[in-house]
C-alpha cells in the first residue's frame, strides 16, 4: 500500500533526469580516468617521434634496435645490425624510444 502511494506521488520526469545525470557522471569519470591519460601519452609519443633525425638510434615497438638512415613525413628508413643491406622502411608510429646522437 505504501509503495503504491509513493509511486502515485512521484514525478516520472524526475527519475528520468536522475538517470541521465547518473549516466553523464559515469561517462565523465570514465573519460577522466581512461581517455585523458591515453591522449596525454599519445601527445608525448607524437612529440618524441617528431624529433627523430638521421643518425638517431631507435627501439621499435617489436623490440628491434636500429639506426635511422633517412626520414620522411610518415616513414623512416632504419638500418638494423651491422649489415648495410638490412635497411627497412617503417612507419614513425612504430618507434618506441629514441636515443639522440651527441654532437661533438
Amino acid at each position: 500500500m505504501l509503495t503504491a502511494v509513493l509511486l502515485a506521488n512521484s514525478n516520472p520526469m524526475s527519475g528520468t533526469i536522475q538517470i541521465i545525470a547518473l549516466y553523464a557522471a559515469v561517462i565523465g569519470v570514465m573519460w577522466f580516468f581512461l581517455m585523458r591519460p591515453q591522449r596525454k601519452k599519445q601527445k608525448e609519443h607524437d612529440s618524441l617521434v617528431a624529433t627523430v633525425e638521421a643518425g638517431d638510434s631507435i627501439l621499435t615497438n617489436s623490440g628491434f634496435y636500429g639506426v635511422v638512415i633517412d626520414v620522411s613525413d610518415e616513414v623512416v628508413i632504419v638500418e638494423f645490425g651491422n649489415n648495410k643491406n638490412c635497411r627497412i622502411p617503417m612507419k614513425k608510429d612504430a618507434i618506441a624510444e629514441i636515443e639522440k646522437v651527441e654532437e661533438k
